[in-house]
């Protein structure tokens, strides 16, 4: 049997251990892992076109893992590609840091495409 000091020298009952499956459990609700995702989206694409939408995300968590879809705007042209990879591992790495989840999927949805101003400006009429 252990006893427990109480710091100022008495002594209290006997120490329980309780086993831990008992102790509880911390839930993270979905919308908290979304906001955690659409947050790491917007890290790796910096700054947006001026009138895209904010990244945002949808989640499904299942059993501690977490399946993740990013719905972006980009600028154009771009490497389309590229960037949706980078915003992949990113959303990986920072969910699974912050959250404590595992992201076995991250679908990326690129919404619309934003014409960048000297794109635009080239695009003239000609006769």
């Amino acid at each position: 049997m252990t006893l427990v000091s109480d710091g100022v020298g008495e002594l209290r009952g006997p120490l329980t251990v309780v086993a831990p499956g008992e102790r509880g459990a911390t839930r993270i609700a979905d919308r908290v892992v979304a906001k955690t995702a659409a947050e790491a989206a917007r890290e790796v694409l910096g700054k947006l076109p001026r009138d895209a939408a904010p990244p945002h995300a949808t989640v499904v968590v299942h059993h501690g893992s977490a399946r993740v879809r990013i719905h972006l705007e980009l600028d154009y042209p771009c490497d389309i590609g590229g960037r949706c990879g980078r915003v992949r591992r990113h959303v990986v790495e920072r969910v699974g840091a912050l959250v404590g989840m595992e992201v076995p999927e991250v679908a990326v949805h690129v919404e619309r495409l934003h014409l960048g101003p000297a794109h635009g400006a080239a695009q003239g009429r000609t006769r």
